[in-house]
């Protein structure tokens, strides 16, 4: 990781598996950030059954991530995270934040090589299911589109296969008379 290479396939497909297999995830599905990040990761997961309903494609130029990466600080005494420019932290916490060992420039830019490497390949599972959205933009409108993306995936799937796994919620009960 701090090299800014992926983790082994076999070991996040395997801890993947095993969350998403968990009865929370089954229950009330799942978002997966960042992930894959192969085009072989994507082949190890389709093959497990793994298949989102939708797939994000957060799209910001690399200088703002760069950025974003690199003013990126936490809090060890609450796990609040801060950004020295967009988020700054109140003074009572600003002499006691860290910076991740991979949040530098360097490490930054080497993973964002490495996605560019694979971009092309995850996107050769999921082309069906992906929607693309600006993230350049203010965090709300950002937000939204990403609601309004899920929103519509789960309007797009069948009710049966909602109420699978939501038996309880008002539009899967079934009324006897």
């Amino acid at each position: 990781m701090d090299a800014g290479a992926l983790v082994p396939d076999e070991v996040v497909v395997g801890m993947v598996k095993a969350r998403l297999a968990q009865p929370d995830a089954a229950a009330r599905g799942w978002l997966l950030d960042g992930y894959p990040r192969s085009g072989s990761q994507a082949e190890a997961i389709e093959r497990e059954g793994i298949r989102p309903d939708v797939f994000l494609l957060l799209e910001v130029p690399d200088e703002l991530l760069v950025e974003r990466v690199v003013g990126r600080r936490m809090d060890p005494q609450t796990g609040a995270i801060y950004h020295l420019k967009h988020n700054p932290p109140p003074a009572e916490a600003a002499g006691r934040l860290v910076q991740r060992s991979d949040d530098t420039e360097e490490k930054a830019v080497a993973r964002l090589a490495t996605h560019h490497r694979n971009v092309d390949a995850v996107m050769g599972y999921y082309a069906d299911k992906c929607v693309a959205i600006k993230g350049d933009r203010a965090m709300a409108e950002v937000f939204g589109s990403v609601e309004r993306a899920l929103d519509d995936a789960i309007a797009s799937a069948p009710l049966e296969q909602f109420c699978e796994g939501n038996p309880s919620e008002p539009e899967c009960r079934v009324y006897d008379d």
